[in-house]
């Protein structure tokens, strides 16, 4: 993409802020170009956030029937899935699902808790209880 062709369509989600970019400038080289957004990437975005709002709903409906532990509904509701979530917090991606079950959750030791509501910005009793409304 060449420089003058930088999309600045302004974008709700930057805040009136803008974006580096690289592009070609006049001699062919790369140049880091600010953009004010693009309406394409904000529909992809507006897509996204819609999704994980379905699934914590939906996380929050089988954590309510006993079905899987708050941990799920809370690593929606932050916008992660399994595999962000073992990256942030150093668990391997089948540990995190395992630990996605009840009773296996209920059973975590409170450094396991700790490292899971650190990365999901979170205190451990916020992270063990369910929120009436999702």
């Amino acid at each position: 993409m060449n420089k003058d062709e930088v999309p600045q369509e302004p974008a709700k989600a930057y805040m009136g802020m803008k974006k580096a970019l690289y592009a070609l400038d006049e001699n062919g080289r790369m140049a880091v170009v600010r953009s004010a957004g693009w309406e394409a990437e904000e529909i992809v975005l507006d897509q996204a956030i819609e999704e994980f709002k379905a699934l914590a709903a939906q996380a929050h409906a089988r954590a309510r029937a006993g079905a899987s532990a708050p941990l799920e509904y809370h690593m929606y509701r932050q916008r992660m899935d399994v595999v962000l979530l073992a990256q942030s917090t150093g668990f391997f991606r089948w540990s995190v699902r395992r630990h996605l079950r009840p009773a296996v959750f209920a059973r975590l030791s409170a450094e396991k808790k700790a490292r899971y509501a650190d990365a999901l910005g979170l205190r451990v009793e916020e992270l063990e209880r369910l929120p009436e409304v999702p």
